[in-house]
Formats: structure tokens, C-alpha cells, sequence
């Protein structure tokens, strides 16, 4: 599944936090997309989450060589160390901007509720050549915890109206600094990169053209995701890093 001579690197957010990338990760990722486009008629919305899009949940064993991959390669570079449990879907950004709801508005972050000593870690793997579809970009809360958590509870909560009113949020995906958060880095699309990252980091789809978006997989913005349940390591991850490019 994998490609042994994937090419690593480390891109730095804040304090300890980077993002682990590997280019041409996977070692046939065409047949990716020929496998996601012969299964398109079975991609659905998750109403469990707030993807803005469209998905396809992956069996069991695919999960479970994203879990070797990460405790193999990835995780001396993050927080979480051995895997609990995980799951892995294909995606497709679907949504134009005039579509979204208000927790798609703003950059999310993927905790899944784990308790203090656990912790969540994410990937993403581009399966699309068109690099205007966009990357991912990462985002630090100006805020303290609590007023940032109650934003993100209203998001959910209130109307749009009345969300955009109190907070100053607009329609649209997140790509720029707010008063609510700082953009850090985006990391830039690349055919068959894979990315992994601390879940509880906020971070958004980097859309800048929605008119490209489809539901095509074959000229859609297609993803590998995989999140990650993780044992919490004690210490930091190692801090050597190249600097985050930016698109």
C-alpha cells in the first residue's frame, strides 16, 4: 500500500506542534482513484460530522496498515504514540460556500472526545493533480480556551444570522487570520502527499475556488483521511524542522 521511498519532512506550527509530510506515500495511488471513482454511486454525507462534503468509510485493514504506518514512521514526530483504535474514509469536498452551516465557517478541530491521557492524530493523503483545489491550513486560537470552546459550541447552536452577528463570520471556508484565530501555515496540495497532525490543532480544507468542487472522484478534491486514537506520549516530539511552505 505503501511506497518505501516516500520522502518525510517537517513543517513547524507553534510550540511543539508540526505536521508530518510524506511525498508519493502510497505506492499505486491512481488505483486510488480508480477505486474511489467505481465506488462513487456509494459516497454519502456523514450527518455525525461536520465534513462539508461527501464520504466512503474504508474496511477494517485499510485502517489498520495507517496504523502500522504511524507507529512506525509518524508518531516520534507527534503527540500520540501507540494506536487504540482508527478508522479511514475516502472524501470529497462537495460544498460551495453558500452551503455551509456555521461549524463550517470557521476551522474545527478532530478530538473525538478522548480522555487527558489519550490523544487524536490525523492524515490526509491528496488524491487530485489540480493543486487550485486546495491544502490544508492551520490555525492558532487568539483566544483562551474557554471563550474559543464557546465559540465553538455556538457555532453549532445558533442560526447563521445570528451566529454571523455575534461572532463576525461570513459564509464561506476559513482561509484567512480573524479576530477568533491567526493563520499559521497551509500546507499546499500535492498528487499522493500524505499529511499527519495533532487532531486537537484547529485546521480547515484551504478552498479558494468552490466552482472547481465536485462529486466526481476523478476530478474532485479526493482524500485518504485516517484519525488515530492514541496513547498521550509523555514529553515533547522532536523539534527539528524544515519551515512550512506556503502556497
Amino acid at each position: 500500500m505503501f511506497n518505501s521511498k516516500a520522502k518525510l519532512s517537517l513543517h513547524p506550527l507553534f510550540g511543539p506542534h508540526q505536521v508530518v509530510v510524506l511525498d508519493d506515500a502510497l505506492a499505486e495511488p491512481e488505483r486510488w482513484v480508480e477505486r474511489a471513482s467505481q465506488q462513487a454511486h456509494a459516497f454519502a454525507a456523514a450527518p455525525h460530522n461536520a465534513y462539508p462534503g461527501i464520504e466512503l468509510r474504508m474496511p477494517a485493514r485499510i485502517a489498520e496498515r495507517l496504523n502500522t504506518l504511524y507507529e512506525t514512521a509518524i508518531a516520534p514526530y507527534l503527540a500520540g504514540d501507540r494506536v487504540l483504535q482508527s478508522h479511514a474514509r475516502l472524501a470529497l469536498v462537495t460544498k460551495r460556500s453558500s452551503e455551509l452551516s456555521p461549524p463550517q465557517w470557521i476551522c474545527h478541530r478532530d478530538r473525538l472526545f478522548v480522555p487527558a491521557e489519550h490523544c487524536v492524530a490525523a492524515s490526509v493523503t491528496y488524491l487530485f493533480h489540480n493543486t487550485a483545489l486546495g491544502g490544508t491550513s492551520f490555525f492558532k486560537p487568539n483566544v483562551d480556551a474557554q471563550t474559543v470552546n464557546q465559540l465553538v459550541h455556538d457555532s453549532g447552536a445558533l442560526g447563521a444570522i445570528e451566529f454571523a452577528a455575534r461572532y463576525g463570520f461570513e459564509p464561506g471556508y476559513m482561509n484567512l487570520s480573524s479576530a477568533w484565530f491567526t493563520h499559521v501555515c497551509t500546507i499546499p496540495p500535492r498528487f499522493n502527499r500524505m499529511i499527519f497532525y495533532d487532531g486537537a490543532i484547529f485546521h480547515s480544507s484551504h478552498i479558494l475556488n468552490d466552482d472547481l468542487l465536485s462529486t466526481d472522484p476523478s476530478h474532485g478534491r479526493l482524500t485518504l483521511n485516517g484519525f488515530f486514537t492514541c496513547t498521550r506520549r509523555s514529553g515533547q516530539p522532536p523539534s527539528e524542522a524544515t519551515h512550512c511552505r506556503h502556497p
